[in-house]
């Protein structure tokens, strides 16, 4: 049975790979830090559990958080200007 909550923890980590959405990644990474951390505590691993604790947080609060704009090839506003067209 412990040997199944590691190869389940370990499936959802690996098919979070396969999500197109970020966010969905995150959330999956951070089901499977939390199936993780359950495995931890039934082989009484204190830093798997700690650890696991920890991504779990950071994949949430990423897949949560706003996202900070990121550069758009062909906006103006985040394009840089040649110097040819900042003499004109």
């Amino acid at each position: 049975m412990t040997d199944l909550i590691g190869w389940a923890a370990t499936a959802l980590f690996a098919a979070s790979y396969f999500f197109k959405r970020p966010a969905a990644m995150r959330r999956t990474q951070a089901l499977a830090a939390v199936v993780w951390m359950v495995y931890g505590a039934v082989i009484h691993a204190l830093p798997v559990v700690v650890a696991n604790i920890i991504v779990a947080s950071l994949a949430l609060w990423s897949s949560f958080a706003s996202p900070a704009r990121s550069p758009r090839r062909g906006d103006p506003a985040t394009e840089p200007v040649a110097l040819e067209d900042a003499a004109s």
